[in-house]
């Protein structure tokens, strides 16, 4: 893995140089960017979203949350009392319409927007409706209610077929708004070169009232759906959120995948640099590094979770069933990821659709054999270069 992320810095300098002679952009130490003695970097939408989404994931484990009252935290209206925070309260941005909203994959395709979303409403519904009312109730195969990790540990609420809704939920919105937002929207062409943001990227034409342009905004907000929530972006912990930002670090963690997170963070800056620039060769470069790399981050972690829940199917079925649970989140999400310098994802949606299907037939986890989450994990490691052994530690 080391030598891939290696030889795609190695061709992106290439490209670079092949069709500017010369790369003129040099990334600064870290992602911070000034124009006349202040920040030119924005992304306060992004942080907004990411604070809606934990105030969201915490009340899916509330009983006394309705279905109306979680939609209303997924969907908010300005001004409406859903979050502990006034400044959410006071924002008139949400969640659900970010959700498969991106500009390549679903601006021309709404019935798959559609579907996802209310395949996201389905679910929420399904935790007030199914699981909520069982929470006293010990689960068995068939049967909603709660089931206790071994020892004494950690008690899980799953539906009938053992999946958590929380960390379905959880883990499918990396993808279907972190992702989906990050790879293909704002690091799409189609974004950054939007009406006349080259000639106002090269003429320093700022955004009204703003101290940056178009294209660089949109750089940032792609940015901003990763390191958001960071304290300093200039030193990220990768512990900000419960987002793309902790499995970024989780996967860092991992040593067949040791330095994707400088990987990442130096393709932001370098980009970033290459726009103030007008490196328009190099900015593209970074932004098919990050496409491989962030979609890396979700396979590797849907393999991860699922090879774990393997290993203790048969020792502590509620430790099992959590982590299949967020194995199954980390699949959907496969749907959103982008493969570089490509119009597609690394997985269609019908394919993303027959996994789950797969995972959840019949009695669902209650069921599920080791051959089944083998035959999904290698599936998903054959599209990448690396083998389900290397992701599964």
């Amino acid at each position: 893995m080391k030598k891939v992320l290696l030889t795609f810095a190695f061709a992106a300098s290439i490209i670079s140089c092949s069709n500017n002679n010369v790369t003129n952009t040099v990334a600064p130490s870290t992602y911070k960017f000034e124009r006349n003695g202040t920040s030119s970097v924005s992304f306060g939408g992004q942080t907004t979203r990411i604070k809606m989404g934990a105030e969201f994931l915490s009340a899916l484990r509330n009983t006394s949350e309705t279905v109306a009252t979680l939609n209303a935290k997924f969907a908010h209206s300005a001004g409406d009392n859903n979050f502990s925070d006034a400044d959410l309260n006071a924002s008139s941005k949400n969640i659900r319409s970010k959700v498969a909203a991106s500009t390549d994959f679903y601006s021309a395709n709404t019935t798959d927007a559609t579907a996802i979303k209310t395949q996201f409403d389905s679910w929420i519904e399904a935790q007030v409706n199914n699981v909520f009312p069982n929470w006293e109730i010990d689960a068995s195969a068939g049967v909603a209610g709660k089931i206790q990790q071994a020892g004494g540990g950690s008690v899980r609420y799953v539906n009938k077929k053992g999946v958590e809704y929380n960390q379905l939920i959880a883990k499918s919105l990396i993808g279907g708004l972190m992702v989906d937002q990050i790879l293909n929207n704002y690091l799409s062409t189609a974004v950054l070169d939007a009406g006349t943001n080259i000639a106002d990227n090269n003429g320093d034409v700022l955004l009204s009232g703003k101290n940056y342009t178009s294209m660089e905004h949109k750089w940032d907000e792609a940015f901003g759906y990763l390191y958001g929530n960071e304290a300093d972006v200039t030193a990220p912990t990768y512990d900000a959120d419960k987002f793309l930002n902790e499995y970024l670090g989780k996967v860092k963690g991992n040593a067949n995948f040791k330095g994707i997170d400088v990987v990442v963070y130096n393709a932001f800056k370098l980009g970033r640099a290459a726009i103030t620039e007008k490196d328009y060769n190099t900015r593209d470069a970074q932004a098919a590094i990050l496409k491989e790399n962030i979609s890396t981050v979700i396979a590797v972690r849907g393999i991860y979770y699922l090879q774990n829940g393997k290993l203790k199917l048969t020792s502590d079925k509620a430790a099992a069933f959590h982590a299949l649970s967020e194995a199954l989140g980390f699949v959907y999400s496969l749907q959103f990821t982008r493969k570089p310098n490509s119009t597609e994802s690394y997985f269609t949606k019908a394919e993303v659709d027959g996994f789950m299907t797969k995972l959840q037939v019949g009695n669902g986890f209650w069921d599920i054999t080791e051959a089944t989450i083998d035959e999904v994990s290698n599936a998903i490691a054959a599209k990448f270069n690396f083998t389900t052994e290397q992701a599964g530690i």
